[in-house]
């Protein structure tokens, strides 16, 4: 078969595939939650739905078995919603762990699956055979020439069995990386785009599995290979290989003038569905920049890790729609990042309950469970604390909540990030009773008070000369007693209006702002670099440590502030300065009435926090008088102030090895 022309390349793109792969490892969404996201994809232009989740196990490792009455059911819904929102619903099947392609039986089970498919509503499919080992049964090497001409004669058969409906093929090389020996002399690769037929489309992650760039001159050279412009499998915001990782960040590494040279991206976001508002916004707006498939002049400018991320000042635009008029001219991440956090504010407004929580008519009044947060320690200076908070839980038992390891929020709006504190002695004088294992400094919570007078009980009626006419007197009383109603309505009226001034100062205190969510982005940014504030924090940090030894010397002379002691304390202040921004934005997150959202966010803000206020303790054990190496490097440390467990020991041992190697590099290189 000979490879396509550059105007069929042009043909095929035609129908540009923009939208979502649901084919992470992990828990697979709600059926709500695929219902909102194909709302939310009709809205924001997008058109493909992949269902490729990992852990459904007839997706994968019970493929052969039809699914149930109740699934039927559950898959049409999705189905029908996909189809109102103008969605092309994609069902895949990942036969690959243990089919036998010489095996009738096994064709048959295949064709039959996906038949059952086709009558809940579904016009498109794809088979998957990623992530598989590559060595044939015995029987199959008989029968076909190699692991390639297996997977395409039964793709091809399903293909045209289903009457050649849309149809995706994802290949066991997906990306530069896993081609043998590369792409180009790849006898998988080769065969593949040469023997499955033209109409079906074919899946390619990049040059890596998690590509930081994509090139046209990569997509080219694959485009060669397979005789068809590929459909991008983009795990740019995957995050199932990392549990403490999110990627908030906007699409990025790949140039609009891309588009003419694919037939599709389909995005593979973050486990967390909640988390995917920013990824998907700008994944849009990214496919929209250059929708008439005309090559533009475009640079995208490399971004490091220590770039400076100026998302509110580096775009030159008064409003929102010269935002949007620019972004129709090129994309630009960051422009692009401004325009999804504002649209976002909004989502976070609205009241969601999570998806695991099974709405109850309404717990008891005296039903509270008593959460141990004991999470704050700040042993370096004069207060450490910790606490038994009572809180409230809504539409969940404590005991449920508990078996499932869920963390025990409620919907009250309350903070549970920053809990009542209970004084306890500084670290050199802590008593035997309380434990320090709390990592998160306490912030002081201003409280407002009423600035209004009192409401009077009585009011002193000023008294004419004494009048002998009764009927004057009269008078005189009622517009006395009349003056004194309407002087007491006033006081009131003010009182009320008073109250409610300090209520909706309070709304405001308490609501997210663009900063807050900037910088929850900035923390949780994208896989190969961080935000600018996620940048800074880290060197400061460094800078504190690496210059601690400045408070030493001027410490053993008795001299006064040196300017490097006096910069120092300055850059301690700002690094505290940085880490209350972070607790603050925590603790309006947590009030927010999208309930899903706080759920979702709440293990990774908790732990940013709880490092980050670990790191602030030590910067103040620098600056006292205290031996911060007791703490930190005495051996004795409490299990929450090296985190990570088996795995970061590990991570540790290959960190030290690489040091090391350049260590030693560098002493080479010294001395030649």
């Amino acid at each position: 078969m000979s490879c396509l022309t550059d105007g069929e390349l042009n043909m095929l793109n035609g129908n540009f595939l923009c939208g979502v792969v649901e084919g992470f490892y992990g828990r697979p969404w709600t059926t709500e939650q695929r219902k909102e996201l194909f709302k939310r994809m009709n809205k924001l232009g997008m058109n493909t739905y992949l269902y490729a989740p990992k852990d459904d196990y007839k997706h994968r490792a019970y493929w052969r078995d039809l699914y149930s009455v109740e699934e039927a059911d559950h898959l049409t819904t999705l189905i029908e919603s996909a189809k109102e929102n103008n969605i092309t619903f994609v069902y895949a099947l990942s036969p690959g762990l243990d089919i036998t392609f010489s095996n009738s039986k096994e064709i048959t089970c295949l064709k039959r699956k996906l038949e059952q498919i086709s009558t809940f509503g579904c016009t498109a499919f794809s088979l998957l055979f990623d992530d598989i080992e590559t060595e044939m049964s015995g029987a199959d090497k008989e029968i076909f020439q190699s692991f390639a001409h297996a997977q395409v004669s039964v793709t091809n058969e399903v293909y045209q069995h289903l009457a050649q409906p849309t149809f995706l093929f994802c290949p066991t090389e997906y990306c530069a990386t896993r081609a043998v020996p590369d792409v180009q002399n790849s006898e998988y690769l080769n065969t593949i785009g040469s023997k499955l037929l033209p109409g079906i489309d074919i899946l390619w992650t990049g040059p890596k599995v998690i590509s930081k760039r994509i090139s046209i001159q990569s997509v080219e050279e694959i485009s060669t290979v397979l005789c068809r412009p590929p459909v991008i499998w983009d795990n740019y915001h995957a995050n199932d290989y990392d549990q403490r990782r999110l990627f908030l960040g906007p699409y990025d590494g790949r140039t609009p003038e891309l588009i003419p040279y694919l037939h599709g991206v389909l995005l593979n976001p973050n486990c967390e569905y909640e988390a995917n508002f920013i990824p998907l916004h700008t994944v849009a707006q990214w496919s929209k920049s250059n929708i008439d498939g005309v090559k533009k002049d475009i640079v995208i400018s490399d971004s490091s890790v220590t770039s400076d991320i100026k998302l509110e000042t580096e775009v030159d635009c008064s409003s929102d729609e010269d935002i949007s008029s620019k972004l129709s001219e090129s994309y630009q991440p960051r422009s692009a990042l401004i325009v999804a956090i504002n649209d976002w504010l909004t989502e976070l407004y609205t009241k969601k309950v999570a998806a695991w929580v099974q709405p109850l008519a309404g717990p008891p009044e005296s039903t509270q469970t008593v959460v141990n947060t004991c999470m704050t320690v700040n042993t370096c200076m004069t207060v450490t604390s910790t606490t038994n908070t009572c809180v409230p839980v809504s539409g969940i038992t404590p005991l449920s909540a508990a078996a499932n390891g869920i963390p025990q929020l409620s919907d009250s709006g309350g903070s549970y990030m920053q809990p009542t504190m209970n004084p306890v002695y500084s670290f050199g004088d802590c008593k035997p009773e309380v434990e320090p294992m709390d990592t998160i400094p306490t912030i002081g919570t201003a409280t407002v008070t009423s600035t209004a007078a009192p409401v009077s009980s009585s009011i002193e009626l000023e008294l004419k000369p004494i009048d002998t006419d009764a009927e004057n007197i009269d008078v005189e009383i009622k517009e006395a007693k009349c003056d004194e109603q309407t002087d007491s309505d006033t006081d009131t009226v003010m009182q009320i209006d008073s109250t409610e001034e300090i209520a909706d100062k309070k709304d405001v205190e308490d609501k997210l702002s663009f900063e807050d969510m900037a910088l929850l982005v900035d923390l949780f940014y994208l896989p190969f670099e961080h935000g600018r504030t996620a940048v800074k924090l880290l060197n400061d940090f460094h800078w504190l440590k690496t210059n601690a030894r400045c408070l030493r010397s001027a410490k053993s002379k008795k001299t006064a502030a040196s300017e490097e002691v006096t910069e120092w304390q300055s850059r301690a202040k700002t690094f505290e300065e940085q880490v209350n921004m972070v607790n603050v934005m925590a603790d309006r997150l947590v009030k927010i009435p999208n309930r899903a959202l706080v759920y979702d966010f709440y293990p990774y803000v908790w732990d940013i926090r709880g490092v980050l206020g670990l790191l602030s303790s030590f910067v103040k054990w620098l600056g006292s008088s205290k031996n911060h190496r007791e703490a930190f490097m005495g051996g004795e440390q409490e299990p929450w102030v090296f985190r990570g467990g088996l795995t970061a020991e590990f991570q540790v041992c290959i960190l030290l090895y690489r040091i090391r190697i350049e260590s030693t590099n560098s002493q080479a290189v010294a001395v030649l």
